[in-house]
């Protein structure tokens, strides 16, 4: 089963109906509902979702909507290891993007899907969107 790491863009699509991307993040989970792939995110996107989602609605209906998304994800942690290769790292710009990026690439992901491809230029990993993705299959 191939181990998807998807990052923020991709989850925040998914749980906001995000147009024009709504489409591809749901394909992209009823995969993995299917258990036909596996995807994992860091906790940073979890903190970060609950952030969006916070402006669209309240806390408990939040909280409901991401124990849901737990159901069908991994959550790999970030920690220490992580956050220092990410400060020592000059290949990705942007800090976050660095810490999704070393986060992947410590749990041995295989491939990650954002709708970013341009901040994942230095990656040691294949990165796609989530369309390109599902085109291959």
């Amino acid at each position: 089963m191939r181990k998807l790491f998807i990052d923020t863009n991709i989850v925040i699509d998914l749980l906001s109906r995000r147009e024009p991307f709504f489409d591809e993040a749901a394909e992209l989970f009823s995969l993995a509902d299917r258990k036909q792939i596996e995807i994992s995110v860091s906790s940073l996107t979890i903190a970060n979702t609950s952030c969006a989602l916070l402006r669209q609605m309240d806390a408990a209906k939040a909280k409901s909507i991401l124990r849901k998304l737990r159901l069908i994800l991994r959550v790999l942690p970030l920690d220490d290891k992580i956050i220092g290769l990410a400060l020592d790292d000059d290949t990705f710009i942007d800090f976050e993007d660095g810490l999704q990026y070393f986060t992947a690439l410590e749990n041995e992901q295989e491939l990650i899907i954002t709708r970013n491809l341009k901040d994942f230029k230095g990656s040691k990993l294949p990165a796609m969107t989530a369309k390109q993705f599902i085109e291959t299959i």
